[in-house]
């Protein structure tokens, strides 16, 4: 699928700060495979599964084993830190949770397994309206579309 030409999570930067900070105040150590997690997301522009991560830490020359990459997701989940999105594969990938709400939402190929983000203003606001109109104070969501990419299409 298409590669993004926008940074999909604002300030990586900012987000790793604000990782480093949480993970202080919860009094959890800052481990050498932890630092390199939280870089690995901070620096991708949309969700990525544990063994992706792994392997992306690997080809950086950074050996971390797969047990400490899904032991540092889980904690980064639980502290907030993540979000864990679901693409209906059956394989949980993970992505930077912004402390303003800031997100995006996915597009899925179902016959290249491939993820691309999206963002849309509009059905922002139509989430919300749907919200209004039932009554319910909407907190947080998800969007994942399934479907074919252009070059599945093309194909």
């Amino acid at each position: 699928m298409a590669a993004h030409t926008h940074h999909a999570h604002g300030d990586p930067a900012a987000w790793t700060d604000h990782a480093a900070r949480t993970l202080a105040e919860h009094g959890t150590r800052s481990g050498g495979a932890r630092r390199a997690v939280v870089a690995t997301l901070a620096d991708q522009d949309c969700c990525a599964s544990a063994q992706e991560i792994h392997e992306r830490l690997r080809a950086a020359g950074r050996p971390v084993g797969i047990a400490s990459v899904y032991r540092s997701l889980d904690l980064l989940h639980g502290l907030g830190l993540v979000t864990r999105v679901e693409t209906g594969d059956g394989v949980a990938r993970y992505e930077p949770a912004l402390p303003g709400g800031e997100h995006h939402h996915h597009l899925v190929c179902v016959r290249c397994g491939g993820v691309e983000a999206f963002e849309d203003d509009a059905l922002e606001r139509a989430i919300h309206a749907v919200g209004d109109r039932v009554d319910f104070d909407v907190t947080a969501h998800d969007v994942a579309l399934r479907g074919r990419c252009r070059a599945c299409r093309a194909a």
